[in-house]
């Protein structure tokens, strides 16, 4: 129990850093969503061998692979923002709806003690 108590205490942790990226993205010069990418992605790279066996560990799935997919689609779209700054706004912000559902949906699976899907 204490375990899964953890657990939850990092997921928690986890999903609130993701949470504050997506909406960061929507912040013109809020954009320090990198290091908090970075420092969720860490923390759930680091304490995922911990969930092995529990109904976290596809929360530490979900939320690896929407970090990772929303990296590569943020520094694909970056370009944007150099060139033109509406398209570059329009990517960014479609990226960041898409992991603001992922985290949003995961957040919720995770508070009522479920699964989450790949």
């Amino acid at each position: 129990m204490e375990q899964l108590q953890s657990l939850n205490t990092v997921g928690t942790i986890s999903y609130v850093l993701h949470l504050i990226v997506a909406v960061s993205a929507f912040i013109p010069g809020g954009q320090f969503g990198v290091a908090l990418l970075l420092a969720a992605l860490i923390l759930d790279m680091v304490k995922r061998e911990d969930a092995t066996g529990t109904w976290h560990a596809s929360h530490f799935r979900w939320r690896i692979h929407s970090v990772l997919i929303a990296g590569v689609l943020y520094i694909v779209t970056a370009p944007l923002w150099l060139l033109l700054i509406i398209p570059g706004f329009v990517a960014w912000g479609l990226v960041s709806l898409w992991f603001l559902y992922r985290i949003i949906s995961g957040f919720i699976a995770m508070n009522k003690g479920q699964e989450i899907g790949a």
